[in-house]
């Protein structure tokens, strides 16, 4: 675990005003299939921060084809600690998008929380 993650399809880590995010030196993913590549080849990292919307372009909404979302990255990254039997790495969240964030930060707090029962 020698790197935090930063998933977010526009945004840096030192542009996330409405949140202060620790001056880590982020490795920075746009899009879900990023995410899971990075995480595969390097392993879990010790911090991720997630953005729920990630984008996609006009011509993707006229042919009904669907971005993968934050939560789609989170709810592959609980799988993941799962399958490998490793512990949730700190994370947080920085999306403007207050459904998504609660959704996010939900799952992943209920699973952090099922795994420390577990460990008990």
């Amino acid at each position: 675990m020698s790197y935090a993650l930063f998933l977010d399809d526009v945004r840096f880590p030192n542009t996330t005003k409405h949140v202060e995010l620790p001056l880590y030196n982020w490795v920075i993913v746009r899009s879900y299939d990023e995410f899971v590549k990075i995480i595969t080849e390097r392993n879990l990292p010790y911090h991720i921060n997630f953005d729920h919307d990630l984008s996609y372009d006009d011509q993707n909404k006229m042919s009904n084809f669907t971005e993968k979302t934050g939560y789609d990255a989170a709810k592959w990254l609980v799988e993941f600690c799962m399958r490998t039997n490793q512990d949730l790495p700190d994370f947080g969240c920085h999306s403007m998008n207050t459904v998504g964030k609660l959704n996010i930060l939900s799952l992943l707090e209920n699973f952090k929380n099922k795994q420390q029962n577990i460990d008990e």
